[in-house]
């Protein structure tokens, strides 16, 4: 089960952290990631992160705004998010991968969370 949370309102330019905390098993998690989904669109790959190796991945839209991050013991994925637009904007979700496969395709995800709303006003 995952549990996501920090969404929020936030400015043009601010700062927002999700966080990501799953309850269970994890030893057999390959990758966990962030999507977002805005109003009228499909759901998009943000970053994803492996467990074991701490390998990143990221849009191209976040790229150098986003840091994706980890900690094993608490069993939680963070999403740290600077200079944020209002392009911004979605439902954010958390997911876990267990097998190997390209990360950016959310088809390939086994657990999702409920979602956090981040809004981003200009």
């Amino acid at each position: 089960q995952l549990q996501a949370s920090g969404g929020g309102l936030v400015q043009a330019g601010g700062s927002l952290r999700l966080s990501c905390a799953a309850s269970g098993r994890t030893f057999s998690t390959y990758v966990m990631g962030w999507f977002r989904q805005a109003p009228g669109k499909e759901r998009e790959f943000v970053a994803a992160i492996s467990w074991v190796i701490g390998v990143t991945y990221y849009a191209d839209s976040v790229k150098g705004r986003f840091t994706i991050s980890r900690d094993n013991a608490k069993n939680t994925v963070y999403l740290q998010m600077n200079s944020l637009k209002p392009e911004d904007t979605a439902v954010y979700y958390c997911a876990e991968r267990r097998d190997v496969g390209p990360v950016q395709n959310e088809v390939g995800y086994d657990y999702w969370g409920q979602g956090t709303l981040v809004t981003v006003s200009s």
